[in-house]
């Protein structure tokens, strides 16, 4: 079993930056490909970004490609998404989630989501015009 738990969201106004963490427990997070994805309310889960067990290969949305970017510390057990330039429409519950493939199998995914081996609970970020 792996124990996966988001932190940082909040209420930020439009142009500024969040940085959500996603603390792992339990088996090897090296061992998984993690990645994170939204899902605004009344709207369909949507990936985000996603990176390799090795941290050298990231995958992002094309809607926050250049905005957002996924990093992780293997040593720390933790994949981190620094979130730049938010806008309204990344208002969104954002869930950490671990693959035991690969990251870019997790980008692709469909239904989007689909057969993650673990997933976290949340963390909300409402983003204000």
């Amino acid at each position: 079993q792996v124990q996966l738990v988001e932190s940082g969201g909040g209420l930020v106004q439009a142009g500024d930056s969040l940085r959500l963490s996603c603390a792992a427990s339990g088996r090897t997070f090296s061992d998984y490909a993690m990645g994170w994805f939204r899902q605004a309310p009344g709207k369909e889960r949507e990936f985000v970004a996603a990176i390799s067990k090795n941290g050298l290969m990231t995958y992002y949305a094309d809607s926050v490609k250049g905005r957002f970017t996924i990093s992780r510390d293997n040593a720390k057990n933790t994949v981190y998404l620094q979130m730049n330039s938010l806008k309204p429409e990344d208002t969104a519950v954002y869930y950490c989630a671990a693959d035991s493939a690969t990251a870019q199998r997790m980008s692709v995914r469909r239904p989007v989501g689909y057969g993650m081996d673990y997933w976290g609970k949340g963390t909300l970020v409402t983003v204000s015009s």
